[in-house]
C-alpha cells in the first residue's frame, strides 16, 4: 500500500528548516518526477522558465525559486496548479495528490 505524505499539513516545518526529513525528501522527489513530466517543457528543468513558451506566450515568467513565487501559500500553489492563473491553464491529469507533491518539489527550487 502506497503512503500518502500531506505536505500541506507540513508545510510550515519544511518552509522552515534547511534539512529535508525522509519523508518530505520522498515527497519532493516524487513531486520532481510529476513536474518532469507535467511542467517542465513550460517552467524549465531548473524552473527558470523556457524563454520560448513566454515569447510566444507574451508573458514574463517568475522564476519558480524566486522570493516572489516562494513566498506564496502552498495552498496557493496548489491552486495555480490545478485551476491555472493568467495565461497559465490548470496542469490536466494532475491529481491532488500529485499537487501537493509538486509544491514540495518547489520549495526545493528556493534560491
Amino acid at each position: 500500500m502506497k503512503r500518502s505524505f500531506n505536505f500541506l499539513a507540513c508545510g510550515a516545518l519544511f518552509c522552515s528548516t534547511a534539512i529535508l526529513t525522509p519523508a518530505a525528501a520522498a515527497v519532493a522527489k516524487e513531486g520532481e518526477a510529476v513536474y518532469a513530466t507535467k511542467c517542465k517543457s513550460c517552467h524549465g528543468a531548473d524552473g527558470s522558465g523556457n524563454p520560448a513558451i513566454a515569447k510566444m506566450m507574451n508573458v514574463t515568467m517568475k522564476p519558480l525559486g524566486s522570493a516572489e513565487v516562494q513566498a506564496k501559500s502552498d495552498a496557493d500553489l496548489k491552486t495555480v496548479i490545478t485551476a491555472g492563473t493568467g495565461k497559465m491553464k490548470p496542469v490536466a491529469g494532475v491529481s491532488a495528490g500529485d499537487a501537493d507533491n509538486i509544491v514540495a518539489y518547489l520549495r526545493t527550487l528556493k534560491k
